[in-house]
């Protein structure tokens, strides 16, 4: 989980300089302003793109969504004409509309199903742009055992997965338009708020995007008026927008993460969930709103169910040997609300002794001296100085990580990717720089014009997928580091990967050094 810091152009689009002292005044103001949010939804839509904070990218495949490029046989000689005459950009490529076996997608007023079923339309896909980014796509093999698994045609029951064996109780999401047996083993967001994981009493969320009419339909009917808080870093009209979705719903409050510095964005993905029986902390890569969960590929930590403490435990107990405990009250603290200091006071009262993970926290600043390794990759690079050791087999082993969107990294590696960020990741133990680390493999997996393409939703999938291509011309050194998984997949059968993993495998993928999901 993060609240990522930039000094450049975000990726997710521009970004106004945020003030954690935004006046009362201009906060009145800016609600009292005639907002688009008083036209009619599907208006509003139209103008705006959907009615949550999203990247530029994502606005433009929704647009595509209420507007789809439709396939007629009999104009087609003047149809196609006319979309040659269009830009040839990822805003303008024509989409297809998955079946999905989940919630059907919005048509008309905001937040309300279509009605009727949607079926799986027809059309033919536009060309891809005339001059791609140039790409040096390698391919990643991975032994075929390692992709396949043995699964029984029906999915697990969710209740079923917490009872098996999953030492680091980590979960893919579920995917819809699959065969079921690859959706064995996978979490829905309905299935995490599930009464079968706890009696909830409340709930956080924090997140970077918000759809709150879809988010209280997750919840089961039960659990739909208990107290939910949603923690955001949306400023100024998104605030307001936010504010307006939320007035329906009076057990919904909201928790502003006010950010210091120029271009900084609450990325945080995680929700912490107060039940009768205890709490649990679930930390994920998934925005909430339904495009999310319905067919991209994401990753979900669930924790075990934490118990109360006893009444009058002293404060140091219930730690567990990886300090999980105190490092999340410690990062809840970062955001100076009084929200959240309810929600540390809250985990305080419990025993999260059973954590077998490590929590690498990110907050926006500068942090020098003593507190350089408090946050971020260089927490990582703290962590695996303490908790590894030098394994000389491990020291050729690459560096594997995947990621749904990329930023400006420099003219090049030498900036930041290898000099910096390549660092932290291939440290073994506390015995300095090892010789040869500067020679590990680096492999970074970002999906193909083609892999996007063949999706299961085809172009508008790349609207969760931001890289400029302002960004891309200045960093092509960027394309030698780029692989792909396996072989193409034929056919409109996969998610796209809105997931981001950074992992040390043995060059045969057998073995495992560590593993970072990040949210």
């Amino acid at each position: 989980m993060e609240s990522r810091n930039m000094t450049q152009e975000s990726s997710y689009g521009k970004w106004t300089i945020s003030s954690s002292d935004e006046s009362e005044e201009d906060e009145k103001t800016n609600l009292e302003k005639p907002s688009t949010s008083s036209l009619p939804s599907f208006g509003r839509d139209v103008l705006n793109g959907p009615g949550y904070t999203c990247s530029d990218a994502r606005k433009a495949a929704y647009r595509r969504k209420l507007s789809p490029v439709k396939f007629d046989s009999k104009n087609s000689s003047s149809e196609m004409s006319s979309l040659k005459r269009q830009k040839s950009s990822q805003e303008d490529l024509g989409w297809c509309l998955s079946s999905s076996d989940e919630e059907s997608h919005l048509n008309g007023r905001s937040g309300q199903p279509q009605k009727g079923t949607v079926k799986e339309e027809k059309c033919t896909f536009p060309k891809e742009p005339s001059k791609p980014i140039p790409r040096d796509s390698h391919p990643l093999v991975i032994p075929k055992s390692q992709l396949d698994y043995e699964a029984s045609d029906e999915s697990q029951e969710p209740w079923d997965l917490l009872e098996e064996k999953n030492p680091f109780r980590f979960y893919l999401t579920k995917v819809s338009g699959i065969m079921p047996k690859y959706n064995a083993g996978v979490l829905h967001i309905k299935d995490i708020l599930s009464p079968l994981f706890g009696t909830l009493l409340s709930s956080a969320q924090f997140n970077y995007c918000f759809d709150i009419d879809w988010l209280i339909r997750q919840y089961p009917l039960e659990f739909r008026k208990k107290p939910i808080l949603l923690v955001h870093g949306d400023k100024r009209e998104a605030k307001a927008r936010l504010q307006e979705q939320a007035k329906p719903y009076e057990n919904i409050s909201l928790c502003q993460a006010k950010l210091d510095i120029a271009f900084g964005t609450h990325h945080t993905k995680m929700m912490l969930l107060l039940y009768e029986e205890g709490l649990r902390v679930v930390i994920h890569t998934s925005n909430l709103i339904q495009a999310d969960w319905h067919q991209k590929t994401q990753g979900i930590w669930l924790s075990p169910l934490y118990p109360r403490l006893p009444y009058g435990t002293p404060s140091t107990s219930g730690e567990s040997s990886t300090n999980f405990k105190s490092d999340l009250i410690r990062y809840l603290m970062t955001y100076n609300a009084p929200s959240l200091k309810e929600w540390a006071d809250i985990i305080q009262e419990h025993d999260l002794s059973e954590t077998r993970v490590y929590l690498i926290g990110s907050t926006p600043g500068r942090f020098q001296g003593s507190h350089k390794e408090d946050w971020g990759h260089f927490r990582l690079r703290k962590l695996l100085k303490e908790h590894t050791s030098l394994v000389p087999e491990q020291q050729s082993w690459p560096i594997v990580g995947q990621f749904s969107s990329i930023g400006s990294l420099g003219a090049d590696e030498s900036k930041w990717l290898c000099a910096e960020f390549k660092e932290s990741l291939v440290v073994l133990g506390n015995c300095g720089k090892s010789q040869g680390q500067q020679d590990v493999p680096l492999y970074l997996i970002y999906p193909t014009v083609e892999n996007v393409r063949k999706s299961l939703e085809g172009y508008p999938a790349g609207g969760s997928l931001p890289y400029s291509l302002q960004t891309a011309e200045k960093q092509l050194w960027l394309h030698s580091y780029f692989h792909k998984w396996s072989a193409e997949t034929s056919g409109r059968s996969h998610a796209m990967p809105h997931i981001k993993t950074y992992m040390r495998l043995s060059p045969d993928f057998a073995k495992m050094a560590w593993f970072l999901v990040t949210s």
